[in-house]
């Protein structure tokens, strides 16, 4: 009943969003003709820019995972990517993906936990820093919407948070004991609630886990860090490419309302309300471009 409850929500915003509300802002024949009429070159350009995206997806992930060579982590990204985009569930269903592939190569659980962890970590932190980022180079150029404002609040307390949660772990063994037994706890308690008795040993798993984070986090920082920017920023770079394609120009959409566009739908999205934020990047996005003069 679950599964059937949450592919009809998942219909429902598709055609309310599809059939309903994207034709009252741009019709799709007119979105057909301009299409058709794009320019070769243009045309080359963004199958360019989205071929450098997909080649930026590897390297996050060899610096993660020591040993993971560059067609293997092509391989785990793409299948990973799939993953979340078409199955309920998002990015969740993604880390699963990644854990079991790089488990079915050889690495060590605790190696392929902390991979995926540390990945999500540094893709989340990226993530909520963007929409900060782009307030200031609104507010440097002119001014910035209140929408964008109250998304760059929230990523800068999601920011907060997540590095005060990292910094505790990281910070001392009795720390990541205690965060590791409290989870425990809540773990058994939701078990109970369902009739099952359950109680994990977690406080020794993070000790272990923040003993292995510490060796990686201070070995490759700087190159987890570089590789999750440019993969994000190449994404951000294939919208642009596809606005000045269609005929957009910079007199109605700047680089940097550009910018704060895509960075304010990375925080809408960050919550799988359908597979891919299908329905919702197309809608969230057209709603802002339009707003800044698209």
């Amino acid at each position: 009943m679950r599964r059937i409850l949450t592919v009809a929500f998942v219909v429902v915003v598709l055609v309310g969003t599809f059939v309903f509300v994207l034709p009252r802002i741009a019709d799709y024949g007119t979105v057909w003709d301009i299409l058709s009429a794009v320019d070769r070159t243009d045309l080359a350009v963004l199958l360019g820019v989205a071929v450098v995206n997909v080649l930026t997806f590897p390297p996050p992930w060899m610096a993660a995972v020591p040993g993971l060579g560059y067609g293997q982590a092509m391989v785990l990204t793409q299948a990973s990517t799939a993953a979340s985009a078409v199955l309920p569930g998002g990015d969740v269903v993604g880390m699963g993906t990644q854990y079991a592939m790089l488990k079915g190569w050889g690495f060590g659980g605790q190696q392929a936990g902390l991979a995926v962890v540390v990945t999500g970590v540094w893709n989340q932190l990226v993530n909520v820093a963007f929409p900060v980022s782009a307030v200031l180079l609104l507010s440097w150029h002119g001014s910035a919407p209140p929408e964008l404002r109250i998304a760059a609040l929230i990523g800068l307390a999601v920011f907060a948070m997540v590095v005060s949660g990292f910094v505790i772990l990281l910070a001392r063994e009795g720390h990541a004991r205690g965060l590791g037994n409290l989870a425990a706890r809540m773990a058994s308690w939701v078990m109970g609630l369902i009739g099952r008795v359950h109680r994990p040993a977690w406080g020794d798993a993070a000790v272990r886990f923040r003993n292995q984070s510490v060796q990686l986090v201070r070995r490759r920082w700087p190159h987890l860090t570089v590789a999750t920017i440019l993969g994000h920023i190449t994404v951000w770079i294939v919208l642009l490419a596809a606005l000045r394609a269609v005929g957009i120009g910079a007199d109605q959409v700047s680089v940097v309302e550009s910018f704060a566009a895509w960075s304010l739908i990375r925080i809408l999205t960050a919550v799988p309300i359908t597979p891919g934020g299908l329905g919702v990047v197309e809608l969230g996005l057209t709603g802002a471009l339009v707003g800044f003069g698209g």
